[in-house]
């Protein structure tokens, strides 16, 4: 049977490391989980309950596309409580995670063929999405002197864009644009007429000052953000996205037909996630403390060339002295310590090769004992 060349994108190698770590857990091996961007915690107790009680009353059937009023208005609070920003419900697009997001917002702003800047390393599948799309992915090689976030001269120097995507904080690096960097780049997308999009999906997991979201700079963006990361329900699969209001009724249409609704019992498990403060903020010391003993620990094993993880959980190490094989690398690793981490393949397929990514998403008790691994088989080889 014919197939489409939109199927022709690269895996996503983070689930490919977390099936080969499934078989050796299958085998018997203890496991230690470095390479998944997943917190280790269930969804809120908060999410669960309203959930049960709210499946007692409702059938919950389909939600119209947009997602549940109640839900959308939650979302719009957040914004004022978070970023002293107001932004209209109606604005507030409930998706099936941050992923079907970014579908809607590429389908919705690009026409085929058209190129998309993303700065790399970076969310491989930002990169994915768009060649299945039919859109051209143009990958910027980011610098450590930058915090392997993209910069003006980076951006201006490329011609004929329809689109900049940013990631603050980014996943693999974890490092955040500050509110000039962030104008400077919105500024010069607007004078050009190129659409801005900010991944906003690790806002609540900063350590270094604050996140700074692009509606705090200009309305004319879109911002796609997830209950997966600070709210940990990674699998219920709901996120969001604010557009401009001459883009709702866009993304609506589209919305309606590619996917009818975000799934409704996610919808419900999101408005309860949102009034789980004090659950969140233990889920945030938790990976406060596994990013100390990260950033203490790992240097001593070797791995001293790492981008300053402003926020997410993510430690992105250099391993160019160590290896030019990061794949080779990290299965070494997993085969010899126990431990599963990613290759920087994943997310830079021209210098991934020689870097690696660490998620410290886990238990302290899980990273404690995957850094005693990892530091015994540095130590031996």
């Amino acid at each position: 049977m014919r197939s489409s060349s939109r199927g022709d994108v690269d895996p996503f190698i983070v689930m490919d490391v977390m099936e080969a770590a499934r078989l050796e857990e299958a085998a018997g091996r203890s496991i230690i989980h470095m390479e998944v961007g997943q917190p280790g915690t269930a969804a809120p107790q908060t999410a669960r309950a309203r959930l049960i009680a709210e499946m007692g009353d409702d059938a919950l059937g389909y939600t119209v596309a947009l997602g549940r009023l109640d839900l959308r208005e939650r979302i719009a609070q957040l914004y004022r409580d978070w970023y002293g920003v107001t932004v209209s419900p109606n604005r507030i697009v409930v998706t099936a995670g941050s992923s079907a997001a970014f579908t809607l917002a590429f389908t919705a702003l690009f026409d085929q063929g058209e190129r998309v800047a993303i700065g790399e390393p970076g969310y491989p599948s930002y990169r994915n999405i768009l060649k299945a799309l039919s859109l051209e992915p143009i990958g910027i090689q980011t610098r450590a002197q930058d915090r392997y976030q993209p910069v003006l001269n980076d951006v201006a120097a490329l011609k004929d864009l329809a689109g900049l995507l940013v990631a603050s904080p980014a996943n693999p690096s974890g490092t955040m644009l500050d509110r000039d960097a962030l104008k400077v780049l919105m500024d010069h997308c607007a004078a050009q007429d190129i659409a801005f999009i900010s991944d906003e999906i690790y806002h609540g997991i900063q350590y270094e000052g604050r996140a700074v979201s692009a509606l705090e700079i200009s309305d004319e963006c879109f911002v796609i953000n997830s209950f997966s990361k600070y709210f940990s329900m990674t699998g219920w699969r709901i996120g969001w996205m604010v557009v401009p209001e001459s883009h709702v009724r866009t993304v609506e249409r589209l919305a309606q037909n590619m996917f009818i609704c975000a799934p409704h019992a996610a919808q419900v498990a999101a408005l309860g996630a949102m009034e789980a403060e004090a659950e969140l903020s233990e889920n945030f010391e938790v990976y406060a403390e596994n990013r100390r003993l990260m950033l203490e620990a790992l240097p001593q094993m070797g791995f001293d060339q790492i981008a300053p993880p402003d926020g997410a959980f993510y430690v992105y190490a250099d391993v160019s002295r160590h290896t030019n094989d990061s794949a080779a690398f990290c299965a070494e690793i997993l085969r010899d310590a126990g431990v599963s981490v990613t290759p920087g393949l994943d997310f830079d397929p021209v210098r991934g090769h020689q870097t690696i990514r660490f998620s410290y998403a886990r238990s302290t008790a899980d990273i404690r004992e995957g850094l005693v691994r990892l530091a015994a088989f540095m130590a031996a080889r």
